[in-house]
């Protein structure tokens, strides 16, 4: 007999993860655009919107936790409760990295600006797509779409070397009065490049939840 109330309470997890995915999105994408415009206030919202991300993360834990011990889930429902929580991690970790991001638009809010950004924007809208669309392999038990976000961090890591690498040679090496923009600048990279890899390692779950193949470190 299907036990139409576990099947609701699955369904309500699910849709908690991606309330959480979407609080994650907006963030990686207000603080890419706190750092174009040098908002400072922008940046301090999201800083601030952190904290409700990180109940709603303990929220979904908590209710993981709930139904694992409540049902005791066996195969493709215990390999669905432990990738969600899994991901749960993730996203919250890909906030914090959007949090840090907003704090580098403050330290860039009081100086002008050192150049104009073309690569941060590019790579901004490469890590909010490769969350996205592992959060849809998620939702869609997509396995092949899955592996495809982990092929995409290859190219953000060519994108954070080649970004890092101007701001070194173009800039740090020829006039060090530009180091502290350019710092903030290359964390900014880094921080982006770690968003990406967060996606990945999600990704790596849902070939988890799919096929119950542990794909971890094989890439």
């Amino acid at each position: 007999m299907v036990d139409r109330k576990f099947d609701k309470e699955l369904n309500e997890l699910n849709n908690k993860i991606l309330k959480m995915a979407a609080l994650t999105q907006e963030s990686i994408y207000l603080a890419i655009e706190a750092v174009k415009h040098r908002d400072r206030s922008l940046a301090e919202k999201i800083i601030e919107k952190d904290q409700e991300i990180d109940a709603f993360e303990l929220d979904i834990d908590d209710f993981s936790v709930e139904l694992l011990a409540r049902r005791q889930p066996l195969a493709g429902d215990l390999r669905f409760i432990t990738t969600g929580m899994k991901i749960n991690g993730e996203l919250e970790r890909i906030a914090d990295l959007a949090v840090n991001i907003a704090h580098r638009a403050i330290d860039l809010s009081d100086k002008p600006l050192l150049k104009p950004l073309i690569d941060i924007p590019i790579f901004s809208d490469l890590s909010i797509n490769m969350v996205k669309t592992t959060i849809d392999a998620f939702v869609n038990r997509d396995a092949v779409l899955a592996k495809k976000v982990i092929e995409m961090d290859k190219e953000a890591n060519l994108l954070r070397n080649k970004i890092q690498k101007e701001l070194v040679e173009d800039y740090i090496a020829k006039d060090l009065s530009t180091l502290s923009r350019a710092l903030s600048l290359f964390l900014v990279a880094q921080h982006l490049e770690r968003i990406c890899d967060h996606a990945k390692y999600i990704s790596e779950g849902v070939i988890y939840l799919v096929s119950a193949r542990v794909v971890k470190h094989s890439y």
